[in-house]
């Protein structure tokens, strides 16, 4: 019988790696093409990957928690000539919800992040083929029907999935059950695992003088300064966090950062008024006044895109790293359809639902960091964009006025700009026209 290895594929994401979540096999099992072989998660879902062939399952790269590059393998298998197998060149159509399955060959380098919807033809696992969002299907395992975000979750939050009481159709086991089962306790299985626990083992611990790691190019690095002591362990970036330290460094190793920042005064607000609504359309105002930060640049070729819409990304902080889903058509909408658009995104952000399409292509940013804490920022712009605006923290301020001083509510605004694509005028303009419109009574 011939052997076959299968190299990790390019999950559609424009990712180098993916995490292991759970395999639904181990060494020594037999699987028929397509049946699930494992749950990876990459930065913005948890995938199902098909088996490519029905044999002898021989080795598995790696357990729970483990990172694997793209095109590195996988998984060996024995094939066996009496099950069923894809055909040489034949059409990989579409398996599990519409998605192709994988090439029987090594994948191919990762994406750009830019490729069109026709190059999604290498995305496995339950996903649709393009940009739009992966639809996982629930899979019974040990009698319960659940998605693997679901069966990730409950893992993370220390519940026994087969004491969650589901209230999904057919059974299915819902990313709410688990969450309300660790809310109430009545699924608990003992202490929440901490998040090290759940992420990947760790190796025993050696003396701190004598602790290191392995650099890229596999020499040993020193974690911490020889004769320290230290009591924590490493942690390898997962996931969400993963890709989010990528792109923070790419950004601050591509963009030419400048940052403004003045105070929004409420004042003159008539009644009580949705701030972030005011806060998207104030940036919409600002879009149409000065273009040329609602843009896109590229640095290779000096090139810069304005915008007709104004698609604004929106920054989510969650437990497992940031997300910016993208409000699109925000010049479009009304107050009621901000506050709308905004509570779907930050719910699909939570269940882990949000379609990848909807985390790119936005055309300028919003952090409204000063929910938490925090006045003013220099919040990163990430490319193509050109701007960035941050809002902190609402404040009650003295303000001189003719003829004495007033106590107003006031938004510090932050505008961080890529210098290389807009001037500090045109940013100075933005920023008038955004404060402007904050001002306005209604």
């Amino acid at each position: 019988m011939a052997n076959k290895t299968f190299n990790l594929p390019d999950l559609g994401e424009g990712l180098p790696d993916a995490t292991i979540v759970k395999w639904y096999v181990k060494e020594g099992d037999t699987i028929r093409l397509d049946d699930n072989l494992v749950s990876m998660e990459t930065a913005k879902a948890v995938v199902d990957v098909p088996s490519p062939v029905s044999g002898k399952v021989l080795k598995l790269s790696g357990g729970e928690g483990d990172v694997i590059i793209t095109g590195h393998m996988l998984a060996e298998f024995e094939i066996d000539p009496n099950m069923p197998q894809r055909a040489e060149g034949q059409d990989t159509g579409h398996h599990h919800g519409g998605a192709p399955a994988p090439a029987a060959t090594p994948a191919a380098a990762p994406a750009p992040a830019a490729a069109k919807s026709e190059d999604a033809g290498t995305v496995v696992g339950a996903m649709q083929v393009g940009d739009s969002v992966h639809a996982e299907a629930a899979t019974s395992i040990g009698g319960v029907k659940a998605v693997p975000a679901v069966r990730a979750m409950a893992r993370k939050l220390g519940v026994d999935i087969a004491r969650v009481r589901a209230s999904g159709p057919d059974g299915v086991v819902t990313m709410q059950d688990v969450k309300q089962a660790a809310a109430d306790g009545s699924a608990k299985i003992g202490a929440a695992p901490t998040q090290r626990a759940v992420d990947a083992p760790v190796a025993a611990a050696a003396p701190a003088q004598q602790r290191s790691t392995l650099s890229q190019s596999g020499k040993p690095m020193r974690t911490q300064p020889p004769g320290v002591a230290v009591t924590g362990q490493p942690e390898q970036l997962k996931g969400v966090r993963r890709n989010m330290a990528r792109v923070m460094a790419d950004a601050h190793a591509q963009v030419v950062p400048t940052t403004l920042v003045d105070d929004a005064d409420l004042h003159a607000w008539i009644g009580k008024q949705d701030i972030t609504s005011r806060l998207v359309r104030a940036i919409v105002t600002a879009c149409k006044t000065v273009p040329a930060l609602n843009a896109w640049f590229d640095g290779a070729n000096l090139t810069r895109t304005m915008h007709p819409q104004v698609d604004i990304g929106i920054a989510v902080d969650t437990d497992d790293g940031m997300f910016v889903p993208a409000l699109r058509n925000a010049d479009m909408l009304d107050g009621n359809g901000v506050r709308a658009a905004i509570k779907r995104l930050r719910a699909q952000v939570e269940d882990r639902s949000i379609p990848s399409s909807e985390l790119s292509g936005y055309t300028i940013s919003l952090s409204n960091f000063g929910m938490f804490a925090g006045r003013y920022a220099t919040p990163v712009v990430v490319p193509p964009c050109v701007a960035i605006v941050g809002a902190g923290k609402l404040s009650h301020d003295v303000v001189a006025v003719m003829g004495g001083i007033e106590v107003h509510r006031r938004i510090p605004i932050s505008l961080t700009f890529d210098h290389r694509a807009a001037t500090g005028g045109e940013a100075a303009r933005f920023l008038k026209a955004l404060l402007d419109d904050m001002a306005s009574p209604n």
